[in-house]
């Protein structure tokens, strides 16, 4: 008994008359809801950074150095290394190959190896599991390529996640609502009121009309 009654306040034309404004504010408190909602369910992510520098020896120089780090940064989250990681990390290569990213600097002989995960502690075994073999491989080809990769600093635990709060997420869905919900607005066709009729259009008189003006005169 209760539906009809339901379905008239929600119909099309009710919607319509509704101000702009409460359109608006409705677009972005779902907006807002939607976007809080998601960061409540996703988990933290954290992210930890150990370092590597390159070292050059006695027969090569800087400039050797800093371009072989470049070169080591690239083959850091390669399979040759990554298989060994695993093996100190005690995570799957595809969990590695998915949350292990490097850096390198072009003034700098340094190789940043970050981790990302929900686990504090495991983003730490990561990049540091990684940082190490990066640099046995390194030393195994230190032979031929005159250049040492060397700890510079370790992964620390960190105290605080990397990924968006939920205040941010709530924030961006709430601006995200009302955007849209404004370009809704103004892509809508304007209603015409009563008073805006158009004027009628002058009529033109036919040529019999023409013909009795002439000759009245």
């Amino acid at each position: 008994m209760t539906t009809t009654p339901i379905r008239q306040r929600l119909s099309p034309a009710r919607l319509r008359k509704l101000p702009s404004w409460s359109v608006l504010a409705a677009g972005t408190l779902l907006g807002g809801l939607l976007g809080g909602a998601y960061g409540l369910v996703t988990p933290p992510e954290y992210t930890a950074t150990s370092y590597v520098i390159a070292v050059p020896t006695d027969k090569s120089g800087p400039d050797s150095a800093l371009g072989f780090a470049q070169a080591y940064g690239r083959a850091a989250t390669q399979l040759a290394v990554l298989g060994d990681a695993q093996v100190w990390a005690r995570v799957p290569v595809r969990t590695l190959q998915h949350d292990v990213r490097t850096a390198t600097s072009p003034d700098a002989p340094m190789v940043a190896v970050s981790a990302t995960s929900s686990r504090p502690g495991l983003a730490v075994d990561m990049a540091n599991a990684v940082s190490r073999a990066l640099t046995r491989h390194a030393d195994d080809t230190s032979d031929n390529t005159q250049v040492r990769l060397v700890q510079f600093s370790r992964a620390v635990k960190p105290t605080e996640p990397t990924s968006t709060s939920t205040a941010v997420t709530a924030l961006v869905g709430a601006s995200a609502g009302g955007l849209l919900c404004g370009l809704t607005l103004l892509a809508r066709p304007r209603q015409t009121r009563p008073d805006d009729d158009p004027l009628p259009a002058a009529s033109v008189p036919g040529p019999a009309a023409a013909a009795d003006v002439r000759g009245q005169r």
